[in-house]
């Protein structure tokens, strides 16, 4: 029941639903996906990743796949480095923001961009029908050496690297114990900041729920404040999301880590007629603040290939999903935290501000997020047509699931592509009218 197959990719707890057979055959089935070259593999660093990495890379070469191991590092490094490396995809060991017990796997395609839903499908099928390539010729193993660099070289091509060194920022890292521990380190004393690590031993156990939202963010408030630093910023597991915390020891919500990456680039560009791109659920801040720019905002449906597409069909200068992914095409069509960071410090270096007066000056509105369990498909799929029929006679996007929007309001009903649940986010300009929309469509 635990055993998510989607858009995203495969994700289980660990020994349970996610098997050593489910591993092994999908990475066989990826094997025949691609038929033949180079695979870039890497992992988060959950104690289940080391033989996970082993069955992957063992079903992988069985099948005539070279591969490229790079080790822990987060998952848009090997998105990164499928392209670099000129490889002919990739697979991330990874269950992202998911807790401890689980693990999984994700899948790019050889322009470092995920399968979309087509290509999942067509991945999906080999799996289930056991389509897998015979090979007489094994494939070969690499670990790359520095697998870390090019990302940091690449991030730091996109950013006022001096303006950054000057302010000599404190910032303290809650890297959740992550995927992110080591580069990210890297590249803010690179950048020349003086850096209080809270959690960035990979070694240890995540010592929270890996997901940057507010309530597990409590000990990289507190640390912020109490150090005096100049801002604080937390990774999921994976690296791929970023939420920032203030110098007042405020953690304001995963949603304002891309409303300020896109403010600080539409600033840079004020042309005008330039693209946005971001999904369904994110917050109307962008909206807003595109508009002031004289941008148009596109937005798709959840998933982050769904937004890399049509950030590479709209020439988009900037992107990502507002749960911290900041997609910057000068990196890559991945969600970054590290480019995240890097615009994030620019932002403050060029304007002179705090992180909270920055804040202060981005569009005001309140976002919920709840989660309802719904552990098989027809049980999410009767709630989702249940509000739908309910709510008819309102404005509704069926885009995915169901978003029914108001004036200066919505909310978001979908299932989740990565859990066993149900997602209901609503947006408002008080908390109390987000949550009262979120009772209406729960209640319903």
């Amino acid at each position: 029941m635990t055993l998510k197959i989607s858009i995203s990719g495969v994700r289980g707890i660990t020994g349970a639903s996610l098997t050593d057979e489910v591993i092994s055959d999908f990475s066989k089935a990826f094997a025949a996906y691609i038929k033949k070259g180079a695979v870039i593999v890497g992992r988060d660093p959950r104690p289940s990743g080391e033989k996970i990495k082993d069955i992957v890379i063992s079903g992988l070469n069985s099948s005539g796949i070279n591969v490229i191991y790079l080790g822990v590092c987060p998952t848009p490094t090997v998105q990164l480095m499928v392209k670099e490396l000129k490889a002919d995809g990739g697979m991330i060991i990874t269950a992202s923001h998911n807790p401890g017990q689980w693990n999984g796997l994700k899948f790019v395609r050889k322009d470092g961009i995920f399968l979309n839903k087509e290509e999942a499908e067509r991945l999906i099928e080999i799996y289930r029908k056991r389509s897998f390539i015979a090979s007489n010729k094994k494939g070969s193993l690499k670990v790359q050496d520095k697998p870390l660099a090019p990302h940091i070289k690449k991030v730091h091509g996109c950013i006022d690297v001096n303006s950054i060194r000057k302010n000599k920022f404190k910032v303290v890292l809650d890297s959740c114990n992550g995927a992110g521990s080591e580069i990210t380190l890297m590249l803010l004393k690179e950048l020349g900041c003086d850096v209080i690590e809270l959690y960035t031993d990979p070694g240890k156990p995540f010592p929270h729920d890996p997901e940057p939202i507010p309530e597990n963010l409590n000990a990289l408030c507190e640390k912020v404040k109490g150090s005096g630093a100049d801002i604080g910023f937390a990774q999921d597991a994976d690296a791929d999301r970023l939420a920032v915390v203030t110098e007042k020891g405020i953690a304001p919500g995963e949603e304002y880590t891309l409303a300020i990456a896109v403010q600080h680039i539409l600033s840079k560009n004020k042309s005008g007629g330039q693209k946005v791109v971001t999904n369904l659920s994110t917050s109307m801040m962008v909206d807003d603040i595109a508009k002031k720019y004289g941008a148009k905002v596109v937005r798709t449906r959840i998933g982050e290939v769904n937004v890399a597409e049509e950030m590479v069909k709209q020439k988009a200068l900037i992107g990502g999903e507002g749960n911290g992914g900041v997609m910057y095409p000068k990196v890559g069509y991945a969600r970054d935290s590290l480019i995240g960071i890097g615009l994030i410090l620019e932002a403050l270096s060029s304007s002179g501000k705090s992180i909270s007066s920055v804040l202060e000056g981005l569009p005001k509105y309140f976002i919920v997020k709840k989660k309802v369990d719904c552990p098989s498909k027809a049980e999410a799929d009767s709630l989702i047509n249940k509000v739908r029929s309910k709510f008819s006679n309102e404005r509704l996007d069926l885009t995915e699931g169901v978003k029914i929007i108001y004036s200066n309001a919505w909310v978001h009903i979908r299932a989740s592509n990565t859990e066993p649940v149900v997602r209901v986010i609503a947006e408002a300009e008080s908390r109390n009218k987000a949550l009262e929309l979120i009772s209406k469509v729960i209640g319903s």
